[in-house]
């Protein structure tokens, strides 16, 4: 069976969902959209898949809106609902909600806008297994079906990445356990020995897992550079006067220098570093677009984890956290490089090489692998993407990472040409933008790729 539709979006994590109330809205005539999602709940993904209240949102309530044009639109959500009668706006919205209530905010976003407005959108649980070109557009694989459609954004979403270590191939649940698995990492043991590979914002989540669950145990935190996640200030501030058009002629070196030239002057100023970084933040896709390829790739090899850690920040309670479990002492830092992994019948043995060269072994319980995202496209182990690559309707994106496209998301065949018909929004963008992941970027990216297929004839 086939059914036909306008456009197709293939993905239902809040990048899809954020594209389908965009459509939605736009839209001013009849229009049939399809979104294939094989999760029973639209709108998670890997971020918002938690049901756990101790999972905030990294940035505040105030500046999370899934609308554009509506910038204060999650805060009036979150405000009428039960539990906030009565406290202030102000303090709501500058606080951090469970991410659990981002995911019923976008849903209920798109059930508002299905009922609003002429266009259909029909919801299809199936994963999209191939795409293949027609005279029409194109036709998407999704078994039992088979879907005909004139247009297609993919929001694939984000990918785990494997365990980065020889002999991680013989660890098995419930020795190695992935930090998105949150009820694997809630089921740990109270008084068991944990090492959490990786520092960033995954760790934070799966440390206040094992808190929340009455975790005694010693917990081991192994990773290269051994940074920690940095907070929000406590009060909200943007370095205005920072002319960020001025970092666009320096190379990545030279940036930092002025960066922290910045920070220092700020400080001097009663602004906070991170009134800086602020400063910065709408400014992270034209800053990756004005470097050369070769500092690029300096960046990456070199300044990538300090800039995470400064720009993609927790909020004040969870690094209080994280710093109360170091002062008690059941929290330990390491910056070491991991090399081995070895399978025992009650442990599992690490082997990791510290920075100045000396060998550093740790016996644990578990191993919790938050080492992140997957950046390169061909590790995914995505079928539909192998297979987009493997018949040269996409390539891979700068330094390998993502997919190419053009400045409007348009995929970029293995010719080099750009497919108006064939979009991508989100992490997939990263080769091209970097700055593609959070929410401010993917509401930007919805709203752009819906006006301007919405003003183009089909």
């Amino acid at each position: 069976m086939q059914s036909r539709y306008d456009i197709a979006i293939v993905g239902g994590g809040a990048a899809g969902v954020l594209a389908a109330i965009q459509l939605l809205r736009q839209a001013r005539g009849p229009l049939a959209i399809a979104l294939l999602e094989p999760a029973p709940r639209l709108a998670e993904g890997v971020a918002y898949a938690t049901v756990r209240g101790e999972h905030l949102l990294n940035v505040p309530t105030g500046r999370m809106s899934a609308l554009p044009e509506q910038p204060e639109d999650f805060l009036d959500w979150l405000a009428a609902r039960p539990g906030h009668a009565g406290q202030p706006r102000e303090v709501l919205a500058a606080g951090y909600a469970p991410r659990r209530d981002y995911a019923h905010y976008l849903r209920e976003r798109l059930r508002d806008a299905m009922a609003a407005g002429p266009a259909r959108l029909d919801v299809v649980p199936h994963r999209a297994g191939a795409l293949q070109r027609t005279d029409g557009g194109w036709t998407i694989e999704a078994r039992p079906q088979r879907i005909a459609a004139h247009r297609v954004l993919l929001a694939a979403g984000n990918a785990p990445r494997p365990l980065p270590v020889r002999g991680s191939g013989a660890l098995t649940k419930p020795r190695l356990i992935d930090a998105w698995d949150y009820d694997g990492v809630a089921a740990i043991g109270a008084e068991a020995s944990v090492c959490i590979v990786g520092t960033g914002l995954s760790m934070a989540d799966a440390l206040l897992t094992l808190v929340a669950h009455g975790h005694r145990g010693q917990v081991h935190l192994l990773s290269r550079h051994g940074l920690l996640p940095l907070a929000h200030a406590p009060v909200h501030a943007i370095d205005e006067g920072f002319e960020v058009e001025s970092l666009h002629a320096l190379g990545t070196r030279g940036r930092l220098r002025a960066i922290r030239a910045r920070v220092r002057d700020a400080a001097r100023r009663g602004l906070p570093w991170q009134a800086v970084m602020e400063r910065l933040r709408p400014h992270g896709r034209t800053l990756w677009r004005s470097l050369p390829a070769a500092e690029q790739r300096r960046f990456l090899r070199h300044a990538r984890r300090a800039w995470d850690v400064h720009r993609h920040r927790v909020a004040p309670q969870v690094q209080a956290a994280l710093q109360a479990l170091r002062d008690s002492g059941r929290l330990h830092l390491h910056r070491a490089r991991l090399d081995l992994a070895v399978a025992g019948q009650r442990c599992v043995q690490l082997g990791a090489r510290t920075r100045d060269g000396r060998t550093l072994v740790l016996d644990v319980d578990h191993v919790v692998n938050a080492t992140g995202l997957e950046l390169r496209v061909q590790a995914m182990r995505n079928p539909l993407l192998d297979q987009l690559l493997g018949e040269g309707h996409a390539c891979p994106g700068a330094h390998g990472i993502g997919l190419a496209s053009d400045g409007d998301g348009r995929l970029l065949d293995a010719d080099g040409q750009p497919q108006d018909d064939l979009r991508v929004i989100g992490s997939l963008r990263i080769g091209q933008d970097w700055e593609t992941i959070a929410v401010p970027e993917l509401r930007v990216q919805a709203e752009a790729v819906a006006r301007d297929w919405l003003t183009a004839p089909l």
